[in-house]
């Protein structure tokens, strides 16, 4: 359990540093022996400066009960980097029942932020984190907590994603990332990295999603009241992110005729002649407005199409699904499973299909 204590309003945050009660004893706690669920042990790490939102983004997907799930779903806790009464932000201080010791039995870690770019990282909790990824535990960070995974050197020569306001420090200090900035999220396997804060909430859907299916991740999104799923490679932020109205009524009724025809083929010309606009110009446009291209748009709906057909259709071949789908041949729909999803359809359907 984690405990959070209302600080003296009138102090800021630096203020209450030493105002704050600590204690050199160690955290004991055992919430996973306890739980009466069997799913994947999910640790949220807790600190001293402790970022509130992308803390409670974590708890809210992976922490709160969820009896519609399943003895299955996740079973959390929150470990402590230090010991004693931590600071978060908003005036707020966190006490966790557990301390790193956690993360010898999780199977995700979630480092919730981190509590400034340029602020050093514990070798302990760098020994811990290393540790624990090497027995196969995986490691996502939210938003400027990929300066944790960074410093661990677990990142290097990966691809990972931060807030655009910290890319250029990140990339300063540790060159052998492959940074990319312009992206919600990246999935490299056992270690995932969110951009700036809502980006979080998408990573941890996409997490969903992949542990336990489609139906699942948006399950949790109907609760959180949020879209079911956005792209890892959708842009951060939207040059025009309210579309003018004219366009708007364009849009609409396109994306709905390109869910109601992904089994038939689907040209950028045909998209841009639908929105009444020039290729050139709808491609320039659609980007303006949904963070993505044209194409990558289209391939998205294609594998979320076929995603919801192997979980829900459980008769259907993978030719039916492919043709279905727009993929045209299985070989086709494999080969883009295993690109964007690190999977193949038979395996997938035969992990989710029909779980929920």
């Amino acid at each position: 359990m984690t405990q959070f204590h209302r600080g003296d309003p009138d102090q800021s945050e630096t203020e209450v540093s030493s105002s704050v009660p600590r204690t050199d004893e160690p955290l004991q706690s055992a919430p996973f022996a306890a739980s009466p669920l069997t799913g994947p042990r999910v640790v949220t790490l807790a600190y001293d400066g402790l970022c509130t939102f992308e803390f409670g983004v974590a708890v809210e997907v992976f922490g709160l009960a969820r009896p519609e799930m399943g003895e299955g779903w996740y079973r959390h806790a929150t470990a402590a980097v230090e010991p004693g009464l931590l600071r978060a932000a908003g005036g707020l201080t966190v006490t966790a029942t557990g301390g790193l010791a956690l993360l010898e039995e999780a199977d995700l870690i979630v480092v919730p932020g981190w509590r400034g770019i340029d602020e050093p990282v514990p070798n302990t909790l760098l020994e811990a984190l290393r540790t624990a990824h090497g027995r196969g535990a995986r490691l996502m960070s939210l938003c400027s907590g990929v300066a944790v995974l960074a410093a661990t050197g677990l990142l290097d020569g990966r691809r990972a994603t931060t807030h655009w306001r910290y890319a250029d420090a990140i990339a300063a200090r540790h060159p052998e990332i492959r940074l990319d900035p312009d992206v919600l999220y990246v999935d490299e396997g056992e270690i995932l990295t969110a951009a700036g804060s809502a980006a979080g909430i998408d990573l941890c859907l996409h997490v969903v999603r992949r542990d336990f299916g489609a139906e699942a991740a948006n399950s949790v999104a109907r609760r959180l009241v949020v879209p079911p799923h956005r792209e890892g490679g959708q842009a951060q932020f939207i040059v025009r992110p309210v579309p003018q109205e004219r366009e708007g009524q364009r849009l609409g009724p396109l994306v709905e005729w390109i869910d109601a025809n992904l089994q038939h083929e689907v040209t950028i010309a045909e998209m841009a002649a639908r929105a009444g606009m020039s290729t050139r110009t709808f491609q320039r446009r659609f980007r303006e407005l949904t963070g993505t291209s044209p194409g990558e748009f289209l391939l998205a709906r294609r594998l979320r199409h076929a995603c919801d057909l192997l979980e829900r259709h459980g008769k259907l071949s993978l030719d039916d699904i492919a043709l279905a789908s727009g993929f045209g041949t299985p070989a086709t729909l494999r080969h883009h499973f295993r690109a964007r999803l690190a999977t193949s359809p038979a395996a997938y359907r035969a992990r989710f299909g029909q779980r929920i």
